[in-house]
């Protein structure tokens, strides 16, 4: 690799993506880009000249479109996009109260952020030299039904139908879908929170059982998967939604 590859994070300040910065800074030498809403001590403690954080409401466009040319300023690259800005709220039913004006809130962030993003960093994805690659961290709610997630379900499930059409309108750029698998986060203790077991019902027991029987992943597990996907992911995962552990993802796993 004749440089060091510019990735830019969308939603670093959570737990999981300070560890993912770290590796992407240590195990790849990369150059790392964060935009997040607020820039935590956490990110600040990582402050290097391979690291530059800006804080970026990603549901503003202009305030995305002005943190991507921030980068190309800087780096005159861009080579990877992590898309891992998300919300879960509002846990709802679909045949609640709950107004329509909290599922647009919701997937201003989850959905349309995404698009605003990948159009912004496109130009400098396709004419990369290393490969452009883009990593949508999805879930596994994409593809289920779960009681209480209508806004969290539909919105994963249009990322990864975005990441499908992306891979067949711009082949030079590799997309890939990766469900993180259960993950010891902000978010899952929120899941966990009893405020919660209303909406989601008797599905609600099963993400406290997961703490009890200590199958909650450390944030880095999927973090090590994460950062790898984004600098080397192969061509043949273009499209593709591949789960954290999949055979195809045990090259970049943490030894």
């Amino acid at each position: 690799m004749s440089r060091s590859p510019v990735i830019i994070i969308t939603g670093a300040s959570k737990q999981v993506f300070k560890l993912f910065t770290k590796v992407l800074l240590n195990k790849y030498n990369a150059t790392v880009v964060t935009l997040s809403r607020t820039i935590t001590s956490e990110l600040r403690d990582l402050a290097s000249d391979g690291l530059l954080t800006l804080q970026c409401d990603v549901a503003n466009e202009s305030a995305v479109l002005e943190s991507v040319n921030k980068t190309i300023e800087k780096y005159h690259h861009i080579d990877g996009l992590v898309l891992n800005a998300a919300v879960l709220e509002p846990l709802c039913r679909i045949g609640d109260d709950t107004p329509i004006s909290a599922w647009k809130d919701h997937f201003d962030v989850n959905v349309f952020s995404l698009v605003t993003s990948v159009k912004a960093a496109l130009p400098a994805l396709r004419e990369s030299e290393l490969g452009g690659k883009i990593v949508f961290v999805s879930s596994g709610a994409a593809v289920k039904g779960t009681p209480g997630w209508g806004p969290y379900n539909a919105s994963k499930a249009a990322m990864n139908s975005l990441c499908r059409t992306l891979a067949e309108e711009e082949p030079s750029v590799i997309s890939v879908a990766l469900r993180p698998g259960v993950v010891d986060t902000a978010m899952h203790a929120a899941i966990r929170d009893l405020r919660a077991a209303k909406a989601m019902g008797a599905g609600h027991q099963a993400f406290i059982d997961t703490v009890a029987k200590g199958s909650l992943l450390k944030p880095e597990t999927p973090g090590h998967v994460i950062a790898g996907l984004s600098v080397h992911c192969p061509q043949d995962l273009s499209g593709q939604f591949v789960n954290w552990n999949d055979d195809v993802c045990k090259p970049f796993m943490s030894e």
